[in-house]
């Protein structure tokens, strides 16, 4: 594609399929998913192969049978955000007609790097060390919860670049933390350490061993009744979305009415009376 295209579109630059499959792996044991980003060599830093190749992974996980979910990067760091020189091809191009067309749902592909994992059915825990800048914050952003290292580096990043946050930030930061710490950590680019995220609403937790603490708290969640955990994760969804307190109140009566006495229910039941551990089946 040219500079002079008169319609170019979002399919132009699609990555090798092998350039995708090496940049994202997922494995399930035990009803938990570990999805590693595997750029080591680049601090995992988002390219277009591995935009295509997060959202694969996410949408791999709809139907999966999975109860809890776990996103972890493998070498120094998380995710160090967008890789900057890959984009380079798109400069001569018309930037709208890339990114304005939604392709997934109502939303493009590089903010279905962070949606993706509000859509997966199950709880989500991103484990993030080193740093998670821009595009890597925003993947983190995702998940349900987040637990760092305590010398992880956080920073919405974009601005550095002359950017504003676009890969879904914008759709879940408001709902964490202040309007005048976004609008700081937005228009200075400036990282904080995890433990001020922390206090800023930004992490969840910290850990020496934060991928250990996912685990673990995966597999706390999974033992849990997976037909309820899912509710709960709609019914969150729908109470942070601004849906009118009677959508959310008849919400909590509908999700609670197709949970009551029905197997994974009855099954908590037993165990607790038991004093077992549950066995879900299905």
């Amino acid at each position: 594609m040219t500079a002079t295209a008169p319609h170019p579109t979002i399919h132009v630059h699609t990555p090798d399929p092998s350039d995708v499959a090496a940049r994202v792996t997922v494995t399930i044991a035990d009803h938990i998913a570990h999805v590693r980003l595997t750029r080591a060599d680049k601090m995992n830093a988002v390219d277009p192969a591995m935009a295509e190749a997060v959202v694969a992974a996410g949408q791999s996980l709809m139907a999966a049978d999975v109860r809890a979910v776990v996103i972890s990067g493998e070498g120094r760091s998380f995710c160090a955000g967008l890789d900057v020189a890959s984009f380079a091809a798109f400069a001569g191009g018309d930037p709208a007609a890339r990114i304005l067309p939604r392709s997934h749902d109502d939303a493009n592909l590089m903010q279905e790097v962070c949606l993706v994992w509000r859509r997966v059915p199950v709880p989500v825990i991103a484990a993030l060390h080193g740093v998670a800048y821009g595009a890597g914050l925003q993947l983190a952003l995702g998940a349900d919860i987040r637990i760092a290292h305590p010398d992880t580096k956080l920073a919405i990043m974009e601005m550095k670049w002359g950017l504003v946050p676009d890969m879904g930030g914008m759709v879940i930061l408001p709902g964490l933390i202040r309007s005048d710490v976004l609008r700081r950590m937005t228009y200075t680019a400036e990282a904080v350490a995890a433990p001020q995220a922390q206090a800023l609403g930004l992490v969840t937790e910290l850990a020496d061993d934060p991928l250990a603490a996912a685990m673990a708290l995966a597999g706390q969640i999974a033992a849990r009744s997976p037909s309820a955990i899912r509710a709960a994760k709609r019914l969150i969804a729908l109470a942070e979305s601004g849906a009118h307190r009677a959508d959310v109140l008849m919400a909590e009566s509908v999700e609670q009415a197709a949970l009551i006495g029905r197997p994974h229910q009855m099954e908590q039941i037993s165990a607790n009376l038991s004093g077992r551990a549950p066995v879900f089946k299905g």
